[in-house]
C-alpha cells in the first residue's frame, strides 16, 4: 500500500452532488469531444460558459468536502476527483505505479486507432514503448536534432497559408489553418512525400470520432486496418529527416511496435495546432504581448533553428488558459492510502485541469500572462500541467513547442492578424474559460 498524508481521507459525494458533477463537469467535456473536438459541442460549451460552471462547482465541493480526493461512485465504478493541486502532483508523479495512465476508459477509446500506444500500455511493455518515444522525440531536448528540416517545413507551409489568405479575401479561418497544420505535421512525422496524404488524416479523424464514445462505439476494424496499412507504408519508407526515420533507426525490443506509436503523435499534434491558433488569437488582441513577440522575432534569424522563449511561453499560456486535455486520468493499480481512508485497486483518479489552471486563487487566473513560464512562477505552482507532469508527461512537449512557436513566428514576422470579434478576448476583462477555436476568424494584413 502507498500512504499519502495525514489529513482526513477522501469525502464521499452525495447522490445529488454526483449528479451535478456528471451534468456540469463530465457531460459538457464529453460533448465537446475529448479525442476529436466537436464543433457543435464546443460552440455550446463556450456559449454557456461550461468550464466556468465546472470550475465553480468543483471549487464549491472542495470547500464543502475538503481538499482530499472526492469519492464518486458512478455506473459501478469508483472515481476519486482530485481537488487539491498538491494531490495533482502526487498522482502524476506516481505514474505508472501506483497510478497507471492506462485506465479502462482510456484503453476503450484509444484502442480504436492506437492499440499499441504507450498511453494504454502497462508494465515492461509500457517501459519499452515510452523509451522508444523518448528517443525518437528527443524528450528534454528543446531543439530537436531534426530541427532544420522541421523549421523549413513549418515556414514553407506558413508561407503558403499567408499567400492564400492575402490573395483571397484576406480572411483566415480554422479550416485553412488546420489544413496547413495537418500538412506540416505529416511532413515532420512521415516526410515530405506524405504532405498531401489528406486521406490518412481523414481516416484518423473518423477513428478519433468513434473513440470519442469510448467503449460505447463499435470497433471500426476495417477502417483501422486500412489506416494502419497506409500509415505503416509511410513509416516503412522512413524518409530521411522525418520522425519516422528517427523512430526506425534504433533497434527495439520485440513487441514494441515502432509504427504503432505514430498514431498518437498525429493525434497529439492536432491539439498542438489548436493551442497555436488560440495563441494567435491572444496575440491579436493583447498589444503588449504582441510587441514582445515582435521584438523577439526582430532579433532572431527565423530561417535557422532557434528557440523563441517568449513565443514559446505564449503557447504554454494558451494551453494553461484552455487545456487541450481537460481530463487527466490515472487508475490505481493497487490499494492506496490517503490519510485515514483507503482506496481500492481500480479506483480511477480524475484530474480536471481547468480547475487548477484557472483557480481563482491565482492572481493571473483569467489573464494572458506568458511571463509566468519565464520567471519560474508556473514551474513553482502545483497543478499547472499543460503537458501533464511526472513520468507520464507528454514526451513531445519540447517538439510541440518548437514547431508551434516557429509557426507563430513565421505568421507574425511580416503580417498582422485582426480578429473579427476583438471584444471576445479583451485584455481589460477576464478571459473566457471556454474558447471555441472553430469560431476564431482573422483578417490578415501584410505590414
Amino acid at each position: 500500500m502507498i500512504a499519502r498524508g495525514a489529513a482526513a481521507g477522501p469525502g464521499r459525494a452525495s447522490a445529488r452532488d454526483t449528479a451535478r458533477l456528471v451534468a456540469q463537469v463530465v457531460a459538457p467535456t464529453l460533448a465537446a469531444g475529448v479525442i476529436l473536438r466537436r464543433r457543435a459541442g464546443l460552440a455550446l460549451a463556450e456559449r454557456y460558459a461550461a468550464d466556468r460552471r465546472a470550475t465553480g462547482l468543483l471549487t464549491e465541493l472542495r470547500g464543502r468536502y475538503g481538499p482530499r480526493p472526492l469519492r464518486v461512485e458512478l455506473a459501478g465504478r469508483l472515481f476519486a476527483v482530485v481537488l487539491d493541486p498538491e494531490d495533482v502532483t502526487v498522482v502524476l508523479e506516481g505514474t505508472p505505479d501506483p497510478y497507471s495512465p492506462a485506465t479502462r476508459e482510456k484503453r476503450a477509446a484509444l484502442e480504436q486507432f492506437q492499440p499499441h500506444g504507450v498511453l494504454i500500455s502497462r508494465g515492461e511493455e509500457r517501459e519499452a514503448r515510452r523509451a522508444l518515444n523518448d528517443r525518437a522525440l528527443e524528450t528534454g531536448n528543446q531543439l530537436h536534432s531534426l530541427a532544420p528540416r522541421m523549421i523549413r517545413a513549418v515556414r514553407e507551409e506558413a508561407g503558403l497559408l499567408l499567400g492564400a489568405a492575402t490573395a483571397g479575401d484576406g480572411d483566415l479561418r480554422w479550416d485553412a489553418f488546420g489544413s496547413t497544420w495537418d500538412a506540416t505535421v505529416r511532413r515532420v512525422v512521415l516526410g515530405d512525400s506524405a504532405r498531401d496524404d489528406t486521406a490518412l488524416t481523414a481516416m484518423l479523424g473518423r477513428l478519433r470520432a468513434a473513440a470519442n464514445w469510448s467503449g460505447a462505439a463499435p470497433r471500426r476494424a476495417g477502417l483501422r486496418e486500412r489506416f494502419d496499412r497506409r500509415l505503416r507504408g509511410h513509416v516503412k519508407r522512413a524518409e530521411h529527416g522525418s520522425l519516422a526515420a528517427a523512430l526506425t533507426a534504433a533497434p527495439v525490443p520485440p513487441g514494441t511496435d515502432p509504427a504503432g506509436q505514430v498514431p498518437h503523435w498525429l493525434f497529439a499534434f492536432d491539439a498542438a495546432g489548436i493551442a497555436a491558433y488560440r495563441a494567435l488569437a491572444l496575440l491579436s488582441t493583447h498589444e503588449r504581448q504582441h510587441t514582445q513577440v515582435r521584438n523577439e522575432l526582430a532579433v532572431t534569424d527565423l530561417t535557422e533553428p532557434r528557440l523563441l522563449p517568449y513565443t514559446r511561453a505564449c503557447v504554454l499560456e494558451s494551453v494553461r488558459l484552455w487545456p487541450t486535455t481537460p481530463f487527466l486520468l490515472r487508475e490505481a493499480v493497487r490499494e492506496t492510502v490517503w490519510g485515514e481512508d483507503t482506496l481500492p485497486a481500480g479506483t480511477e483518479f480524475l484530474i480536471y485541469t481547468p480547475l487548477f489552471h484557472r483557480d481563482d486563487a491565482l492572481p493571473y487566473s483569467d489573464r494572458f500572462t506568458p511571463e509566468i513560464w519565464l520567471d519560474g512562477t508556473a514551474q513553482d505552482t502545483a497543478g499547472l500541467v499543460p503537458f501533464s507532469a511526472g513520468p507520464g508527461a507528454c514526451p513531445g512537449e519540447d517538439l510541440v513547442l518548437l514547431l508551434t512557436s516557429t509557426l507563430l513566428g513565421a505568421l507574425l514576422e511580416r503580417h498582422t492578424f485582426l480578429p473579427d470579434r476583438p471584444g471576445r478576448l479583451r485584455p481589460d476583462r477576464p478571459l473566457p474559460r471556454t474558447l471555441d477555436h472553430f469560431g476564431l476568424r482573422f483578417a490578415v494584413l501584410p505590414h
